[in-house]
C-alpha cells in the first residue's frame, strides 16, 4: 500500500469542545521559546526523554520541550489555541481522529519523513493524517495457577459460572474498553461495530464481573491480591508482573483481537513544522523505536527495531507482526461519531446493574 499520509474526509458530527472537558495540564517553559514543543503522555516521561528526545537533540541540534497531560486535556488545550502551542502531539488514535475532524492536525508530509516508507502498513493507514509510532494489544491477563492459556483466550471465560465474581473487565471509557467491546461484537455478533450484540453479551456477563476497572493499578492489584483470576487488559499491563516472576501471563483472544495505536500528529499551527517532521522521522527510526521499546515499553512499528525480552516475554512473536498474528485496527469513522451513545449505553446496559 502507499505510505503517503492522506487526510480523510469528515468522520465526526461534533467538535472537540463538545466531546472533551478541559482540566489542568502541564505547560512548556517560556524560556525555550525557540524549542520544538512535543505534547506527550504524562507517564514514562524520563524514559522517553532518554530514549528519544536526548538522542534526537544530539543528532540534530534541535532543542525539545515536553508538554505533558492526558489525551483529553491536551486535545482541549490544542483546540482552545486553534491548533497552536505544540509542534508535535503524541496521542492515542481515538483522540487523533477527534482532533482531525476539528481541523487541528495537518497532513504529515511523507517526503519529509522518509521512515514512513519503512514502517508497518497498519501504522500508515489512511484514516489518520499522522503515523502510528507504537501500539497496544488487547487480550486477557490471567493467573497461571488458576487458568491455562487456552481457557484464558476464550471470551466465554467472562461468562463462566466457575469463575463468577473473580473476573474484571475494562470500562468502555478506557483504551481496552473499546477493544473489548469490538472483540465481543465480532465474536458474538456480526462484526466489530455490532454494539447491540456486544452490550447484550456483556450485560449477561456483568453479574459475574467483580469490577469494571478504569486504571492499570486496579487490575494489577486485584490480580496480585488473588481477588480475580483474569481480566481483559492491554498487554503492557502484564510487563512488570511477568518480569517480577509472578504467576501471571497474558494471551491474545482466540477471536476478536484488536489493537489501539498511538499516533504522532503535527498541529496545523505548529510553529516549527519542519523540525516537527524531523522529530517524527526520528521517532520512527529503528534506533528510536528500539530505545523506546527498551526504556519506555512502546511496541515498535518499524520492522528493523529490536523488541526487548520484557515485551516478548509477554506477547511472544505477536510483536513481530501483529496483523499476521490476527490483530486488527478499528476504523475511527465507525467509532468517533457513536462514542457518546455507546458510552451512555454501556453505563446503562452493562455496569448499572
Amino acid at each position: 500500500m502507499s505510505h503517503a499520509i492522506r487526510r480523510p474526509g469528515p468522520i465526526l458530527t461534533a467538535g472537540v469542545a463538545a466531546a472533551v472537558v478541559l482540566t489542568g495540564c502541564s505547560s512548556s517553559d517560556d524560556e525555550s521559546a525557540d524549542a520544538l514543543v512535543v505534547s506527550t503522555f504524562p507517564f514514562g516521561v524520563e524514559e522517553f526523554q532518554e530514549a528519544v528526545v536526548d538522542p534526537f537533540t544530539e543528532a540534530t541540534g534541535i532543542e525539545v520541550v515536553l508538554d505533558t497531560g492526558s489525551n483529553s486535556d491536551r486535545l482541549s488545550k490544542l483546540d482552545l489555541e486553534g491548533g497552536g502551542g505544540s509542534d508535535v502531539v503524541l496521542i492515542s488514535d481515538y483522540y487523533a481522529a477527534l482532533g482531525q475532524e476539528s481541523g487541528l492536525f495537518q497532513e504529515v508530509d511523507a517526503e519529509q519523513v522518509p521512515h514512513l516508507a519503512e514502517i508497518a502498513d497498519f501504522a500508515v493507514e489512511e484514516g489518520y493524517s499522522g503515523p502510528a509510532y507504537s501500539y497496544q494489544l488487547n487480550g486477557t491477563l490471567y493467573n497461571t495457577d488458576e487458568l491455562g492459556a487456552e481457557e484464558a483466550a476464550d471470551w466465554g471465560l467472562y461468562g463462566s459460572e466457575a469463575h463468577a465474581g473473580r473476573l474484571a473487565l475494562p470500562d468502555i471509557s478506557v483504551t481496552a474498553g473499546q477493544l473489548m467491546v469490538s472483540g465481543v461484537a465480532e465474536t458474538y455478533g456480526e462484526g466489530p461495530y455490532d454494539i447491540d450484540a456486544a452490550l447484550d453479551t456483556l450485560g449477561g456477563w456483568a453479574p459475574g464481573v467483580l469490577q469494571f476497572y478504569t486504571s492499570t493499578t486496579e487490575v494489577t492489584n486485584l490480580l496480585a491480591q488473588g481477588e480475580i483470576v483474569a481480566a481483559d487488559a492491554l498487554s503492557g499491563f502484564a510487563t512488570e508482573m511477568v518480569a517480577a516472576g509472578e504467576p501471571v501471563a497474558w494471551t491474545p483472544p482466540a477471536t476478536g483481537s484488536y489493537m489501539a495505536t498511538n499516533r504522532a500528529m503535527i498541529p496545523v499551527g505548529a510553529a516549527h513544522a519542519e523540525d516537527a517532521h524531523a522529530f517524527v522521522d526520528y521517532l520512527l527510526s529503528p534506533e528510536a523505536q528500539t530505545a523506546s521499546a527498551e526504556l519506555v515499553g512502546d511496541m515498535p512499528v518499524h520492522p528493523d527495531a529490536t523488541v526487548p525480552a520484557t515485551i516478548t516475554d509477554v506477547v511472544g512473536d505477536v510483536a513481530d507482526d501483529p496483523i499476521a498474528a490476527g490483530y486488527g485496527t478499528l476504523d475511527p469513522a465507525e467509532l468517533v461519531p457513536t462514542r457518546g451513545e455507546w458510552v451512555e449505553r454501556f453505563a446503562r446496559e452493562v455496569t448499572a446493574g
